[in-house]
């Protein structure tokens, strides 16, 4: 254990550092069993709840900057590089070779979070082409990937940002996607039970490229969002909003009563109603489902989940920070 900071009850501990990477995508299977990606090809897996890990550049994508990985086991996982060539790689030997699954040397593919339903049903995002954000979809574990073409709307200059891999998400099986926008506007998109895309606007900060909603997360009844000024991240203006109930509408989001301390760039849901967020200007808790935050640590992250199966919370970052929360 490398360092541990601590506000109240709750403590950040820093496992590991120093890598040459920016570290985005992250996956917390169990209490065991993580995974992260970042830039650089670089991957690594913990079997240990995060205590050492193993690193790899995947051969022949060290260039690459893999912004999101999902995975299953300490064999499956599947990651996803921003940037050009967009492309998609899936292991089932624990990374020992990878396969690539899908790759667009367009630039104009801007690949921007993975999510899966469950083991065989994901989706990919992208920032939108031809007016209308990208969405891929796997029905095979991510052997295969098929473009939609009744992808939602974008309106002018909105996009969505690539900078947790959780500007896509899927609350459970039976949940509907849901994807959170930036730029000109900030829009939560999310789709119907007829598989139609809805738009309910948002009141994060936006209206210009480094502004807009970041990481979307739901839980117990409770729909978070945290986003802010990425180029401006001790700002604290409009930086998370919340709805506390079932049915997402037109007036349904709120701004927090009381802000983290800046921009965020991913928020997880904990359990009851606590949700913790993080981002390059620190970490937050809240335990009211979004309505009121306060200061854990300030320490730089880009990225935090809490394991699929268990209670195992890790934080990652760059330089190839990796650290465990506890309540």
């Amino acid at each position: 254990m490398l360092a541990v900071n601590t506000l109240s009850a709750q403590t950040i501990s820093l496992v590991e550092q120093g890598k040459s990477t920016s570290i985005r995508g992250l996956s917390v299977v169990d209490e065991k069993v993580a995974w992260v990606s970042g830039s650089k090809g670089h991957v690594a897996l913990s079997t240990d709840g995060g205590k050492t890990w193993a690193w790899q550049q995947v051969k022949g994508f060290e260039q690459s900057d893999f912004r999101d990985i999902e995975a299953f086991s300490a064999k499956e996982a599947v990651i996803m590089s921003s940037g050009t060539p967009a492309v998609i790689l899936r292991t089932t030997d624990g990374g020992i070779s990878w396969q690539l699954r899908y790759r667009k040397d367009d630039k104009a593919y801007f690949l921007d979070g993975l999510a899966f339903y469950d083991k065989t049903h994901g989706i990919a995002m992208g920032d939108p082409i031809n007016g209308k954000f990208l969405l891929l979809e796997t029905k095979d574990s991510g052997k295969t990937w098929t473009e939609e073409s009744a992808g939602p709307d974008a309106l002018k200059d909105e996009a969505a940002f690539a900078a947790s891999g959780t500007s896509v998400f899927i609350a459970n099986k039976k949940a509907n996607a849901m994807v959170l926008t930036g730029g000109s506007v900030s829009r939560l998109l999310y789709k119907s039970k007829a598989g139609t895309w809805n738009a309910v606007p948002t009141p994060l900060a936006q209206g210009q490229g480094s502004k807009g909603g970041f990481s979307v997360a739901a839980g117990g009844g409770h729909t978070v969002l945290v986003g802010g000024n990425y180029s401006n991240d001790k700002n604290r203006d409009s930086v998370a909003c919340y709805y506390n109930g079932e049915q997402i509408t037109g007036s349904s989001f709120r701004l927090s009563a009381t802000m983290p301390q800046g921009y965020q760039s991913c928020v997880t849901y904990m359990e009851k109603k606590i949700f913790l967020s993080t981002g390059t200007s620190g970490s937050n808790v809240s335990y009211d489902g979004g309505i009121n935050w306060e200061p854990v640590d300030a320490g730089s992250y880009n990225v935090c989940q809490r394991s699929k199966k268990g209670k195992l919370v890790l934080l990652a970052g760059d330089r190839g920070r990796i650290a465990v929360f506890k309540l």
